[in-house]
């Protein structure tokens, strides 16, 4: 039975056997967006690749996402999340030891999308006020068109508090992420566009902190009007990387 060989350490040449990861995914195929879905934990001494088909992979994902959303982390179940993406739930138990280990590939895979696209829009800026305009826009549109991501980082965020295996795996998550938009800074700041009051991971973190508090809030009350709380968070963020002056290197 698929189910009952998931739960087994898989043997590799030689007969020694590979414990899977209770988080870390490796594979050579293509999740939705273009990015490799992994299925194994890169830091295991050898590993065994099992693709997953790409339109799969892509169901199985936003069926998660969905699922989640709808009955939140504890309520969602392999068995929900296969009847939704019309997969088996033996597949769901091949290819993730969890449905904790679902959760955290797709939220992976919901911030590497949204890094890939700030940094295309980031990219072309030149000037501090541009810059501070496309966070902002990145906020809104996430918060507007796709309000599920901040529910799954915030229930990946409760996992983690009591699992320490989904802590490390989030903990590496935010590291990622705040590199990335650490080196957008810097470049930036290389740019003459910029003029960063610290260092460009601590300014990462404040303006991750100001968009995740801002996120939560805004997705919890729909209704109110935080045009002023956003203009509030505006002016911390131009504080942070603008000079003293208002104008500094905004060019």
């Amino acid at each position: 039975h698929l189910h009952d060989r998931s739960r087994q350490s898989r043997p590799r040449a030689g007969g020694h056997h590979l414990k899977p990861s209770l988080v870390g995914l490796k594979s050579c195929e293509r999740a939705p967006g273009g990015r490799p879905l992994y299925l194994y934990d890169g830091s295991m001494e050898a590993t065994t690749s099992r693709p997953l088909g790409g339109d799969r992979a892509q169901r199985i994902v936003e069926a998660m996402r969905a699922s989640v959303a709808r009955r939140g982390g504890a309520g969602s179940t392999f068995d929900h999340v296969a009847r939704e993406a019309g997969v088996s739930r033996g597949l769901l138990h091949y290819y993730f030891q969890s449905k904790e280990q679902l959760l955290v590939e797709v939220v992976r895979h919901d911030c590497e999308l949204r890094m890939r696209r700030l940094g295309e829009q980031l990219e072309s800026v030149r000037s501090a006020e541009d810059f501070i305009d496309r966070l902002v826009a990145s906020l809104e549109e996430m918060v507007g068109r796709d309000p599920d991501s901040v529910t799954l980082f915030f229930e990946l965020f409760t996992l983690a508090r009591r699992n320490p295996d989904i802590a490390a795996e989030l903990n590496e998550l935010l590291r990622r992420t705040r590199g990335h938009v650490a080196e957008l800074l810097a470049a930036k700041q290389r740019e003459g566009v910029l003029a960063l009051r610290a260092e460009p991971e601590a300014v990462a973190e404040i303006l991750f902190a100001l968009a995740d508090g801002l996120a939560l809030r805004m997705t919890s009350d729909g209704a109110r009007d935080y045009g002023e709380t956003i203009a509030a968070g505006v002016a911390c963020a131009r504080t942070l990387l603008i000079e003293e002056t208002g104008r500094g290197a905004a060019r």
